[in-house]
This record gives C-alpha cells, sequence and structure tokens, in this order.
C-alpha cells in the first residue's frame, strides 16, 4: 500500500520506531480483521439478538430449536435501562448467514503515519463513568466506566479523549467529519472504534487500526456512539472506511 503524502514539516507525533512498527504489522491486522468479520461467531454471523422477558428460561439449547446445523447460540447480559436490573438475551450466529455470503471486503485508507500517535494517559481515582448513547436505545445513555484521559496536541489543537474499559483494554469510540460522507473518502456513519494501547502513563493510539464497529456488519449488535469530547474537527483519513457486499452496497 502507498504511503499518504504528508506535511514533512508537521513533526510527527510518534517516534520512528512507534511508526515502523505499525506500519509494519498493518496489512496482517487487515487480514485478520477480513478473516474474523467473516467467522462463524464474527461481526456478519449475528443474526438475532433476543432479549428474553423477566422469568423466561429459555437456554441457547432451546434458541437452536428449528435452525440448521450452521447456526450457535450464545448468551449476554446487560443492565436495563429502567430498572437497572440484569437482562439476559441470547444471540444466533449463521456461518452461513446472507451477509458473510455477500461480503466483499472492508476498504482500508492506505496506512498513514501522521495518524499514529504517542499520548499521555492520565488515570483517574475511583470509578469514573461517562454516558454513552447506543445506536438501539432510542437516545437513553449507558454509563460505561472511563479510567482515565488520554491526551494530545495535534496541529495546534489539544485533544482529550475517553476511552473505556473493555474488559482490560482501552477502546476508543471517535467520530470525524468523514462519518457517512460521500466520496471515495468516507467512513461508516456512526463513528469508529480504536483499541489503545497503553504502557503507564503512554498510551499509542494507532488510527490506522480504527475500525468498523459491530453494528457496520450487523443491525443485532447496539454499539456507543462517540461521545462529543471524541469527536474530531478534521478528517481522519486512517483505518477502515465501509463494509463492502458484492452487490456494490457500502455500509
Amino acid at each position: 500500500m502507498a504511503d499518504i503524502v504528508t506535511d514533512l514539516s508537521a513533526p510527527p507525533l510518534a517516534s520512528p520506531s512507534t511508526i515502523e512498527t505499525a506500519r509494519a504489522g498493518h496489512e496482517a491486522w487487515h487480514a485478520a480483521r477480513l478473516a474474523s468479520v467473516a467467522a462463524p461467531t464474527g461481526n456478519l454471523a449475528l443474526i438475532e439478538t433476543r432479549w428474553l422477558p423477566d422469568g423466561d428460561e429459555t437456554t441457547v439449547e432451546d434458541a437452536l430449536a428449528g435452525h440448521p446445523a450452521t447456526v450457535t447460540a450464545t448468551g449476554l447480559t446487560r443492565r436495563n435501562l429502567d430498572t437497572g436490573a440484569p437482562e439476559r438475551g441470547i444471540r444466533l450466529w449463521d456461518a452461513a448467514s446472507p451477509a458473510i455470503r455477500a461480503f466483499e471486503t472492508i476498504d482500508v485508507f492506505p496506512f498513514d503515519p501522521s495518524w499514529v500517535i504517542e499520548a499521555t494517559f492520565t488515570p483517574v481515582e475511583g470509578e469514573r463513568t461517562i454516558p454513552f448513547e447506543h445506536i438501539r436505545d432510542n437516545g437513553l445513555t449507558r454509563d460505561l466506566v472511563v479510567p482515565g484521559d488520554i491526551t494530545f496536541t495535534r496541529d495546534g489543537v489539544d485533544y482529550s479523549l475517553s476511552a473505556f474499559d473493555d474488559d482490560g483494554t482501552l477502546l476508543l469510540v471517535f467520530g470525524d467529519p468523514t462519518n457517512g460522507a460521500d466520496g471515495d473518502d468516507g467512513t461508516y456513519a456512526s463513528g469508529r472504534f480504536l483499541f489503545v494501547t497503553r504502557d503507564g502513563d503512554r498510551a499509542v493510539l494507532d488510527f490506522n487500526r480504527a475500525f468498523v464497529p459491530p453494528c457496520g456488519f450487523s443491525d443485532q449488535y447496539n454499539c456507543p456512539l462517540p461521545p462529543r469530547n471524541n469527536r474530531f474537527p478534521v478528517p481522519v483519513t486512517a483505518g477502515e472506511k465501509r463494509v463492502v457486499f458484492r452487490d456494490g452496497a457500502a455500509h
């Protein structure tokens, strides 16, 4: 992949070794993403998310009744937005789903070293939560634990981003002007995700690994949307753009 030409007068936001490590692993990361989303329980395989009413004792085995052998069932839980009580759900995954059969690729930007950023992570004392709106929650919010602030300066603009704790990994949900834009530089409309690596107070944000969230592959997911402080005023022309299916549609 050819590099995007960048403004050489602007200082890089990461060390040469960090940039080269990111560059060296980029193609393998993209190949792994393509394989992952089309796996038997990958993003494209999710065909149903069913939330069970209180007292419903349906098991994952029960949920498989009448489905072909390509379908797998798993369980999940969440908290009810109104009562705070735990809710139990079941997901159905089909290794031969229509989305998997129609999947062609995920468009990506060429690797751009200017979007590899070394930032400062400042932990917060105690458990701080930030409300995140989710796609399928009709404007309501869910509080997610944000263990600290990620700060850096790019092109004279100071950023303070909030990444929440996703099973021990920092997950950044961010937006920028490419979201939903027409043309070759348009990206998934609701924003994108990025896993942040952290070592003490040092955080690395390689936006070349920004990815389309699960809800870009199946409407059975309920993805968080970018909070206001995670919305860039400039286009982030790095990472995944959109999911492409063989009918020519891009999601």
